[in-house]
């Protein structure tokens, strides 16, 4: 059971950093399914393998034949305990990285790389993908339902917004058209 969680984890380190360094070379995406598949390939092989075998101080032997009163499972199993612990934390760690100081927007052509000279240099964004989410219309005949139509609405609008290449009009300025038929 160990070595199968090992193996995860370890092919799971290596899948990232084989994403970042082929994006950085620029690599045919084929080169990463390849490496995924022969991953996924191993998997069986090494949970077979460290069923069937065991490492011992003259080498590696059959599980059968392994004397298990002079058996080093537990100074093994151990170091392989350890192993995964430091693996998860460093895994751990790239995410609490990658989520908190990451920058999630490149920088724009029109900005330079010092921060002192972006204000002064930044042109201002020009988004020409802008909506308003007009206010849903109560069809029911339950006048209490009106809430819901506006809940609906306001709900739309905060998703829109979060969008960052979006421009959304306020729900003040959507909501003066409520109950008027423009059409």
């Amino acid at each position: 059971m160990k070595v199968a969680i090992a193996y995860i984890v370890v092919a799971w380190l290596v899948m990232q950093v084989a994403d970042v360094v082929l994006n950085n070379i620029t690599a045919p995406g084929w080169v990463f399914q390849v490496l995924m598949l022969f991953l996924a390939l191993g998997f069986p092989f090494a949970v077979i393998f460290a069923w069937a075998f065991e490492m011992t101080p003259e080498g590696l032997k059959r599980e059968s034949e392994v004397d298990r009163n002079q058996s080093i499972t537990q100074n093994t199993g151990r170091k392989l305990d350890f192993t995964i612990i430091g693996v998860l934390i460093l895994a751990l760690g790239y995410f609490v990285w990658e989520s908190r100081f990451s920058s999630p927007e490149p920088a724009t052509a029109g900005t330079q790389s010092n921060p002192s000279s972006q204000a002064a240099v930044a042109e201002p964004e020009k988004s020409h993908n802008s909506i308003a989410v007009l206010p849903f219309v109560n069809m029911s005949s339950d006048a209490e339902q009106e809430y819901f139509s506006d809940g609906l609405s306001e709900e739309l609008l905060n998703l829109l917004a979060k969008i960052p290449e979006l421009k959304v009009a306020s729900c003040s300025s959507a909501f003066q058209f409520k109950g008027k038929n423009l059409i």
